[in-house]
């Protein structure tokens, strides 16, 4: 059976437009809680963002355990191993859970979560101010792990990249530059 250079296409295609969303909603966060002129619209434009960002989450997660990914170079060490598949949970995880915990906060502050046009989500929890404040606190860490773990991700991709020149970022690129030698390759990606 012949090794996996690269990502399939649906997973690459997720995966840089998910980048480019996860980017785009960490900025409207941080703008949204520091500008009150532009707080309204930038809510309008958060929420469905952030639903869209749950959807295609559990649609890349479906794609990933359904296709087989690159192999890692396996002159790797265990620990960045290891880094790289929990890093790889902890994006999933919490590109399922902020929006998740964005919903139910808003439902416990009795917000509506307007998609577009006259198309709400329903309520997943009972309105209470407590709750809210909960969650919201909670939102705001998970957003706070979210862009710290993403700095992580872009420095060793960028890592693998120039330095290490390994493959490891054409596989998420689709570039046509094989991986270095197959014998450099050994354990599973889990993107």
């Amino acid at each position: 059976m012949k090794a996996t250079i690269h990502f399939n296409l649906l997973a690459r295609a997720l995966h840089w437009l998910m980048a480019a969303l996860i980017v785009a909603m960490l900025f409207i966060g941080v703008i949204m809680t520091a500008s009150l002129s532009h707080r309204a619209s930038l809510l309008n434009l958060h929420r469905p963002l952030g639903i869209a960002i749950g959807v295609l989450a559990l649609i890349r997660l479906a794609n990933r355990l359904s296709h087989h990914s690159p192999a890692l170079p396996s002159d790797l060490s265990k620990w960045q191993v290891a880094a790289a598949r929990s890093s790889h949970v902890v994006l999933y995880v919490l590109m399922l859970a902020l929006p998740a915990v964005g919903w139910a906060m808003l439902s416990a502050g009795g917000f509506p979560v307007k998609l577009f046009g006259n198309v709400y989500l329903p309520s997943v929890i009972y309105a209470s101010p407590i709750t809210y404040a909960r969650l919201h606190l909670l939102h705001e860490w998970l957003a706070f792990v979210l862009f710290s773990v993403v700095v992580a991700h872009l420095c060793a991709a960028l890592h693998h990249a120039w330095i290490r020149r390994d493959g490891v970022f054409a596989s998420m690129t689709g570039a046509t530059r094989a991986m270095q030698g197959s014998s450099k390759t050994s354990t599973a990606h889990s993107r």
